[in-house]
Formats: structure tokens, C-alpha cells, sequence
């Protein structure tokens, strides 16, 4: 069942929900034990039990290649054309499927969808989180992510980018999780690689997630904690220059990319179509 959750039907309950606090010592760059908030207040879930078309209470599209945005190729010099077609994205037996397909269309050789919560679902904080089976192959970018809401006023990368998961398709046992804000932003963002031990991400689904606070944020792959930032380390990473721009709404972007200047550009032994699968997407205030 589709659905949002708010406040106020939970607050029925007169239950008062705690945030547990969790103390994890990590193996990543900075050596230091992380703080890790595990959020039990669902407010929004997406469990894509319908068949059909992504709930239209939740989810809207950004239809193009960029240059209606101003930003043609998506900023990346990417292939494809979004579209809101069911081609490219449907619901079916209780999983969302975005599809890139080689074909000809609106001058682009390829076709895909991103779909997008503005306006519809924002949120200052908290724990998002998807269950997600992604594709394989050179040229695939499939990505879950969340964009401050004030990107109209405050351009990118001054609004802010939290990159939950990001993956390139010819890499199927690697993923990674991004910050992108003011002197970190591009080739200079803040990444951290999560790697598989004998397994791959295009073969099974996996939880990819964010606890985002005030003072920091955490990224978590199948529960465990491989990367986390706080203001502090924003600060030393950037030798001062960057700026903590993770105060305010940000929304839900779901998208599969084809080529562009990261992943590279499909090669002949590239499969296509090919589908990203989404079993769910949760958020927790």
C-alpha cells in the first residue's frame, strides 16, 4: 500500500518515540567512532504494491536532457532522455522499474526516467532509506539521492546534494556515497567507496541509506555504517573552504543515467534494456 504517513496519526498513539543511540568504531578515513541515530518515526513509505504508475501524491518527473533546466546533458554530458512513458517506468508486482533503453528519441539515443518528490514529499533530517537492485554494464549511473528544495534561489551546489547511493555499472560490486555543497562540489565532493566481498549489486537487492542530523551525516549500506561527516570534517576536508549547506528540505530523486563524463559512455558490450529495481523507499523523522 502507497502511502504518507503523518504526524498527527502517529501522534494519536500518545506514544513518545525515542531516538536510540547506537556507538559503532568504523574502518573509514577519519578512525573515529561514530554516532549513529536510529529513527523509529515512519512519516513516508513507498512499497510500490500497485501495479501501474509510480503514486502521483509522491512521486513527479523531470522530463528532458537537461536543456529545458538549463543545464543540457544534466551538467554530465549524459545520453539519455528522460521521459515519463511506462517504457521507462512502471510499477509492477510490488517493485518501481526504471528502464534505460537504447532507441531514438527527441535527438537522443537513449531513454530513461527520473523520477522526483518536489514539491510533493521534502524533509529537513532524518533516516531515507531504499531497497534497490540495480544493472550492470559501461555506461549505466543509477542513482538514489536527495536536493535541497531552494536550488531556484540558492543554484547547485549551494542548495546542497546528498548522495545516498550512486553506482556504475561496470563496477557491480562497488558503490558509493557523495556530499556535494559550496567548495566541494563535482570531481571535489566528499565520496566514499563501499565495496561487496563475493557478491555484486546488480544481482540482488540491497538497502541503501542516510541518518542526516544536524551535525552529521551518516551512510549505511544493509545496515552497516561505512561513512559518516560532520560539520567538522567538511571543514578539514576542504581545508576550510567548504560550507555546511544541510539545514533545510531536501527532496527524493530516483534516476538511471547513461553515459556522461563519470560512468563513461555504453561500449558494444553494453546490455540494454536494462532496469533498476526499487522494492521500497522509507523515510523516518
Amino acid at each position: 500500500m502507497k502511502k504518507i504517513i503523518l504526524n498527527k496519526k502517529l501522534n494519536h498513539c500518545k506514544i513518545a518515540l525515542f531516538t536510540c543511540v547506537l556507538l559503532m568504531t568504523l574502518s573509514c578515513d577519519l578512525d573515529e567512532t561514530q554516532e549513529v541515530a536510529t529513527l523509529n518515526n515512519l512519516v513516508m513509505a513507498d512499497e510500490f504494491d500497485e501495479d501501474g504508475t509510480p503514486d502521483s501524491s509522491i512521486w513527479g518527473y523531470e522530463i528532458g536532457d537537461g536543456s529545458a533546466q538549463g543545464i543540457p546533458g544534466w551538467g554530465n554530458n549524459e545520453l539519455q532522455y528522460y521521459t515519463d512513458r511506462p517504457e521507462n517506468v512502471t510499477v509492477e508486482n510490488g517493485v518501481l522499474i526504471i528502464t534505460a533503453r537504447e532507441e531514438a528519441y527527441q535527438g537522443a539515443s537513449y531513454t530513461s526516467a527520473r523520477l522526483i518528490t518536489r514539491g510533493l514529499f521534502e524533509q529537513q533530517y532524518g533516516r531515507f532509506e531504499a531497497r534497490i537492485r540495480v544493472p550492470y554494464g559501461q555506461g549505466y549511473w543509477p542513482a538514489f539521492w536527495l536536493l535541497g528544495n531552494d536550488c531556484n534561489v540558492n543554484p547547485w551546489p549551494q542548495c546542497g546534494e546528498i548522495d545516498i547511493m550512486e553506482y556504475l555499472g561496470d563496477e557491480p560490486a562497488s558503490m558509493f556515497g557523495t556530499l556535494h555543497g559550496p567548495g566541494f562540489s563535482g570531481a571535489e565532493s566528499i565520496s566514499k567507496e563501499f565495496t561487496l566481498q563475493n557478491d555484486r549489486f546488480d544481482t540482488g537487492f540491497h538497502v541503501f541509506g542516510v541518518e542526516w542530523t544536524p551535525s552529521y551525516i551518516n551512510y549505511y549500506v544493509d545496515g552497516n555504517i561505512y561513512h559518516s561527516l560532520t560539520r567538522e570534517d567538511v571543514a578539514e576536508e576542504t581545508d576550510g573552504e567548504g560550507e555546511w549547506v544541510f539545514d533545510n528540505p531536501f527532496y527524493i530523486i530516483l534516476n538511471v543515467a547513461v553515459g556522461g563524463n563519470l560512468p563513461g559512455n555504453p561500449n558494444q558490450d553494453t546490455v540494454f534494456p536494462q532496469s533498476m529495481l526499487v522494492d521500497y523507499v522509507r523515510v523516518y523523522k
